[in-house]
């Protein structure tokens, strides 16, 4: 480890800096909903990439090259994993008829969900690899298996929200109002309380970034087992989302080879750890610039490519569900 014994008062001061930018971001720059336009989401992204930077310099030099770059090596295999929730995001919100000004503030507490699930998840699996250091070849063949049922995924599978059992439950055991009341994810009618579809659309935003963080994380550990760099590396990926998901999400259709890109980024990964069984090891900066490559090919690829020139074409179709069926709740498509 790069990092054996990182201060107490390092992670002190970067979870207080998470929180910081945070209460910035909710109580100054988006006091009052609305709908977040490509310059503002732009320059949000811009942001949030340049802190990420600005602590990977002060990463390197405070602890050095190897630190540096193993952050810098996670932090793009988080931002790039990201995207493919970005394809989920805008299939939820559309399933759902989110108004775009309520988009925001459901990102915001989805993401900060988030950060506690990924944060007791990497701790998880840096106690598991600490006291079974064998369990990083399982995540290894377990990432080779993602990346090869990615690579091989039908461009038509559907993500059914109808039958998810996350929303089956919450519909079975609480009332849901017939359509969206502002921003609230709850309200008080007729004498009881009732949950808003806006909560249902923040259920599948979490259950969304659960089930995408069981392939991300393990992908980290392959770069580094220094539970400080996985975890600021993992939360300035996912910070930067919600910016992310308002720029790209007009064109997130275009990247229609994005998934063979991160398809492959998986696989590499899991051989990377698989390998080190053999006493082969890859090096961090080999790693940066193959992890680069397949990125910059997938989506220059996409680009040049005339199915991304089709507005109709999506990777994946939703089936939506029925209830509430009202204006402000989920709308059946033809």
């Amino acid at each position: 480890m790069v990092l054996p014994d990182v201060p107490l008062v390092f992670w002190i001061g970067f979870l207080g800096f998470v929180f910081v930018m945070l209460a910035l971001d909710l109580g100054v720059f988006n006091r009052k909903a609305h709908t977040v336009s490509v310059r503002e989401a732009g320059i949000w992204t811009a942001v949030w990439v340049s802190l990420a930077l600005i602590f990977n310099l002060g990463l390197y030099y405070v602890a050095g090259p190897q630190a540096g770059l193993e952050f810098l090596t996670g932090y793009l295999i988080e931002y790039s994993l990201s995207v493919d929730n970005i394809f989920v995001f805008v299939l939820v919100f559309s399933a759902f008829a989110v108004p775009s000004q309520y988009q925001h503030r459901v990102l915001f507490w989805g993401i900060l969900g988030a950060l506690v699930m990924r944060g007791a998840m990497i701790a998880a699996g840096a106690v598991l690899i600490e006291n079974f250091h064998w369990i990083i070849y399982v995540f290894g063949a377990f990432l080779v298996f993602a990346g090869i049922r990615m690579f091989f995924s039908s461009e038509d599978e559907t993500v059914d929200l109808e039958n998810n059992p996350v929303l089956r439950f919450m519909r079975r055991v609480f009332p849901v109002t017939d359509g969206y009341r502002e921003s609230r994810f709850t309200v008080v009618e007729g004498g009881r309380r009732m949950i808003t579809p806006l909560l249902l659309v923040l259920m599948m935003i979490e259950v969304t970034d659960l089930v995408f963080a069981l392939d991300s994380i393990p992908a980290i550990f392959a770069i580094t087992e220094e539970p400080f760099i996985v975890f600021t590396s993992n939360i300035f990926a996912i910070l930067g989302l919600r910016s992310l998901y308002f720029l790209l999400a007009g064109i997130i259709h275009r990247f229609v080879y994005l998934r063979y890109g991160l398809a492959f980024v998986l696989t590499f990964v899991g051989v990377k750890m698989l390998v080190e069984a053999v006493d082969v090891h890859i090096p961090i900066l080999a790693s940066l610039g193959v992890i680069v490559s397949a990125l910059t090919i997938s989506i220059v690829a996409s680009l040049l490519s005339p199915k991304s020139k089709d507005p109709e074409r999506d990777a994946r179709q939703v089936e939506v569900p029925e209830v509430p069926e009202s204006p402000g709740g989920p709308q059946r498509h033809g």
